[in-house]
C-alpha cells in the first residue's frame, strides 16, 4: 500500500524537490499552501513524473483551516505517514532585531512555531496508534546563529528547532521519529549541496535511518563568521 507525505508549505524548490524525492519511492504527496494554482500546478508536474499528488490549500496561520487540510488529506489518502513541515519565514514580515516588535515577533511566531504545533497535533494520534510515523521540520541557520537583520525570524526558527529536538526522544518510544533540517547555505538548483534534489534526499536518508534527529545543510560556522556583519 502507498504511503503519504504531506508537506506542509509546498514552495516551488525544497517543497518541491522533497515531494520528488519521496514521490520516487513510491509515495503520494499531499502538497499544502495557500496558493491553489500554484499547487495545482505542482502537482500536475508530479503527475509527469508518474508520483500521485494533489494540493491541499490551506494558510499554516489559520489553525482551524491547516487542521481541516490535513484532515482532507487523510479523507483522501488515508493517514499520514511522513510530515514535512518547512513554511519559511516569508509568509510574515520579516524584522530586523532592533525593529523587531510583539507583533512581528508573533506572526513569524504563528507561521514557524504555533503552526508546526498544530500540524503535528493533528497527524500525531494516527501515528502513535499505528507504532510507525515520521516527523520533520525545516528551520534556517537563524535557528542556531543569532543573525541581526532577521530578529524576528531567529525567535522562531530557534523555537521550532528547539521543540523539535525536545519533542523526538518523547516520540521515539512510540514510534514516530522526528528530525529537524537546519539550512545553513542557498538553495540553488545544480548548486552542489544547497541543490534542492540533493537537500530533499537527506531527507529521506532522515526517514529512513530513523537514527539522527538533525541534520544540518552547510557550514553553520562559517556563516556565524560573517552573520554579525549581516546588519
Amino acid at each position: 500500500m502507498s504511503k503519504t507525505i504531506a508537506i506542509v508549505g509546498a514552495g516551488p524548490g525544497l517543497g518541491l524537490a522533497v515531494a520528488r524525492a519521496f514521490g520516487a519511492r513510491g509515495f503520494r504527496a499531499a502538497l499544502m499552501a495557500r496558493d491553489a494554482d500554484r499547487l495545482r500546478s505542482h502537482a500536475a508536474e508530479l503527475a509527469a513524473r508518474g508520483i500521485t499528488a494533489a494540493g491541499f490549500p490551506a494558510d499554516v496561520r489559520d489553525r482551524a483551516a491547516l487542521v481541516a487540510a490535513l484532515g482532507r488529506v487523510r479523507e483522501e489518502y488515508g493517514p499520514i505517514d511522513v510530515l514535512e513541515y518547512g513554511p519559511g519565514p516569508q509568509g510574515a514580515p520579516i524584522t530586523a532585531a532592533v525593529d523587531t516588535t510583539a507583533e512581528s515577533a508573533g506572526a513569524q511566531f504563528e507561521l514557524n512555531v504555533l503552526g508546526a504545533i498544530t500540524a503535528v497535533r493533528a497527524v500525531l494520534p494516527d501515528m502513535t496508534e499505528r507504532g510507525e510515523g515520521t516527523i520533520l521540520v525545516t528551520t534556517g541557520v537563524s535557528s542556531i546563529v543569532p543573525v541581526p537583520v532577521l530578529g524576528d525570524v531567529g525567535l522562531a526558527m530557534a523555537g521550532l528547532r528547539n521543540w523539535a529536538l525536545a519533542l523526538a526522544p518523547q516520540l521515539a518510544p512510540r514510534g514516530v521519529h522526528v528530525a529537524a533540517v537546519t539550512i545553513a547555505t542557498r538553495l540553488v538548483a545544480g548548486e552542489g549541496e544547497g541543490d534542492p534534489d540533493r537537500v530533499a534526499a537527506r531527507y529521506v536518508r532522515l526517514h529512513d535511518s530513523r537514527d539522527r534527529h538533525e541534520e544540518i545543510v552547510g557550514d553553520v560556522e562559517a556563516f556565524r563568521q560573517t552573520a554579525a556583519r549581516l546588519t
